[in-house]
């Protein structure tokens, strides 16, 4: 028996193995068909069978996001959309649509900046510059971009050059404009010094047999992404963005010697690709100049005696608005303002989006605990109350419904406030506030603190948040006007909605009800549809059907005045239609209908809910209408383990006599 297991476990490893040796096998067999090498006459069959191979770094980069996939929304077709952006086009690109959410502006400003500076207009000599708050995403759209570049195939690159450049400026100047006719396209940029001294020492000149070979981007080998962090403003080294001289081969060669350059600096290996800038105003203007000269002059300067080397590639600079304020107010720092592309990216405003965020935080993280339901959506609500600036025209809540393209409805009337005149006098909104880093932490903390049970809850978030919020290094003013947010407003808001949750739940052990409302409702519906009269189940009297009953029911969900002949005539040939194909007809069998039945239950379930989830003893009928609440409401996604918290908060918070 124990050769037989032996042996089963020898094959399992056997058969590991050989799937392991599979998938490596694959994959450099597909590395393999991807990798090209040849020389600078072979790379220019290469260009005219496919000129875009040879695009500059904005182009490459406005092509990889196009490529992807964009799709223009219809707002017109959804209530919500159009609610909140009106007349606008709004295009949704593929590229970004997976990992951010409500940043829909500030997208399409940074594709429109990639797509006129392919054009080569003047944006293409500009750097592209995103402000915005501490985690509203500005590092994660850089990441998304470099990551996009290390996706695509790889690149044709000058064999050995340190900067991957590009095979066609091997073509002398005299001859460019003839081969410019054969290709067609434009051909820009120059030999770097070690190039075109191996041109001349190991090619004799013959340039059309200098090899080329492809490479692939990659941020950790350093290729063709460069990143540039703050640099300690006593030793601001330039060699970190240009490269330097090494030392070592000053012994070897003379200072003017090609072979000493080491073009390792972040705008070297940034050519043809992308460098970031992190935090770019905590660095010295003058150390900016290099920065501004890659992108106004496409040169950078060489270490030592080298003159000047071309360079491409598209720089992204990034910082917060504080900084950027302080460099702005130096008048100084013109020249450089003068050659920036702004692009604000404030915190999301829009609530659906914001819970989509923090799901997808989760998703990509080891959270595993149960999540009640209404905990992200509490959270998200007190991010979003925060960066709200307030209006004389409603309150923060009804702003941020607003912005969520809700209808906010009042005394039975719809609040007609434009969102685009909400959005126009808060210029800076989104600009301050809480960040979802501060979100996270404060669900971390509230799983933490509920361990046993592994499960958070909109009670025990909310108590992390203002627990965080009174350690927070905040303004006075701003703690107060936080700890008021959650303790008012986030308060009021969830208990609205915990009244509203429990008392569906109950309306579910009064299914009996909801039937007999149902066919009451068909019974005078169908009488008036076909203008006959209705018989009574108990007298069979007929009788006029009973249009009041039969608003009361429609009002529950909006359906008034004229609108209401139509709602009938639909539920009935609905039902009809069910009816022919066989199916049992129950008051879930048409959704509206059932939607304002059960509204209609609640008004009058809600204060038998009140009584029994109040009562410290309840008789056998309560406890089974209880037993029931409880098991809808686990039925409806809240964890059992913190049912019965929540239940008590109920208890002691809601229908306070």
């Amino acid at each position: 028996m124990a050769h037989d297991n032996e042996t089963t476990s020898a094959s399992n490893t056997k058969n590991s193995s050989s799937e392991f040796r599979a998938v490596i096998e694959r994959d450099r067999e597909k590395r393999q068909r991807m990798s090209w090498s040849g020389n600078v006459l072979d790379y220019l069959d290469v260009v005219k069978e496919n000129p875009l191979v040879a695009g500059l770094a904005h182009t490459r980069i406005y092509n990889m996001v196009r490529d992807a996939g964009i799709r223009e929304i219809n707002v017109e077709e959804d209530p919500k959309l159009s609610r909140i952006f009106k007349n606008k086009k709004i295009r949704q690109f593929d590229f970004f649509a997976d990992e951010f959410y409500g940043m829909e502006e500030t997208i399409a400003a940074i594709v429109r900046y990639f797509h006129s500076a392919s054009l080569q207009g003047e944006e293409s000599r500009q750097v592209l510059y995103l402000v915005g708050p501490v985690g509203s995403g500005k590092s994660s759209l850089i990441e998304r971009l470099k990551k996009g570049l290390e996706e695509l195939s790889p690149l044709y690159s000058l064999d050995g050059c340190p900067m991957f450049e590009e095979p066609l400026h091997m073509i002398p100047r005299h001859l460019r404009r003839e081969f410019e006719k054969m290709l067609g396209i434009p051909i820009e940029g120059d030999l770097c010094p070690v190039c075109r001294y191996r041109l001349k020492e190991e090619y004799q000149g013959k340039w059309e047999e200098y090899p080329v070979r492809t490479v692939s981007f990659s941020r950790r080998a350093r290729r063709g992404i460069g990143v540039v962090p703050p640099v300690d403003p006593n030793n601001q080294d330039t060699s970190v963005l240009i490269g330097s001289e090494d030392i070592s081969k000053l012994d070897k060669y003379s200072e003017g010697d090609p072979r000493v350059l080491d073009l390792t600096g972040a705008l070297n290996i940034g050519n043809r690709g992308l460098v970031e800038f992190i935090e770019v105003f905590k660095n010295e203007t003058e150390y900016l100049h290099a920065m501004i000269t890659a992108t106004q002059e496409k040169s950078i300067p060489a270490p030592g005696r080298h003159g000047m080397i071309y360079v491409d590639t598209c720089i992204v600079a990034h910082s917060n608005e504080a900084e950027w304020k302080k460099f702005k107010s130096d008048h100084t720092n013109e020249a450089i303002l003068d050659r920036i592309v702004v692009v604000k990216v404030p915190y999301n405003m829009r609530l659906s989006e914001e819970v989509k965020i923090y799901k997808k935080i989760i998703r990509f993280s080891n959270f595993t605990a149960d999540i009640a339901p209404h905990t992200l959506e509490l959270a998200s609500k007190f991010a979003i109350l925060t960066r709200l600036e307030p209006t004389n025209k409603c309150d923060l809540m009804t702003k941020l419904k607003l912005y969520n393209g809700e209808e906010v409805i009042e005394k039975g009337k719809t609040k007609k406030i434009d969102v685009g005149e909400l959005k126009e006098e808060a210029k800076r909104e989104g600009m301050d506030g809480i960040s979802t880093r501060f979100i996270m932490k404060a669900l971390d903390n509230a799983l933490s603190d509920n361990i046993e049970a592994n499960c958070i809850h909109p009670l025990n978030v909310r108590e992390a948040l203002v627990n965080m919020v009174k350690a927070g290094d905040f303004p006075e003013d701003t703690k107060r006007q936080y700890l008021e947010i959650l303790r008012d407003i986030i308060h009021k808001d969830y208990l609205e909605i915990l009244e509203k949750e429990i008392t569906k739940a109950f309306v579910y052990s009064y299914q009996e009800q909801a039937e007999t409302l149902f066919q009451n409702y068909l019974d005078h519906a169908e009488a008036f549809v076909t203008k006959s009269k209705v018989k009574d189940r108990n007298t069979a009297e007929e009788l006029e059907p009973d249009e009041a009953f039969l608003k009361s029911i429609e009002e529950q969900i909006g359906i008034v005045g004229t609108a209401a002949d139509g709602f009938r005539q639909e539920v009935i040939a609905y039902l009809w239609a069910i009816g022919r194909r066989g199916e049992k007809i129950t008051y879930e069998s048409y959704e509206p209908l059932k939607e304002a039945i059960e509204k209609k239950l609640m008004a009058s379930v809600r204060d038998v809910s009140r009584i029994i989830t109040k009562a410290r003893t309840r008789d056998p009928e309560q406890q089974k209408k209880y037993g029931t609440m409880v098991e809808q409401l686990i039925a409806n996604g809240y964890p059992p383990a913190c049912v019965d918290v929540i239940l008590k908060y109920a208890a002691n918070n809601l229908w306070k006599d």
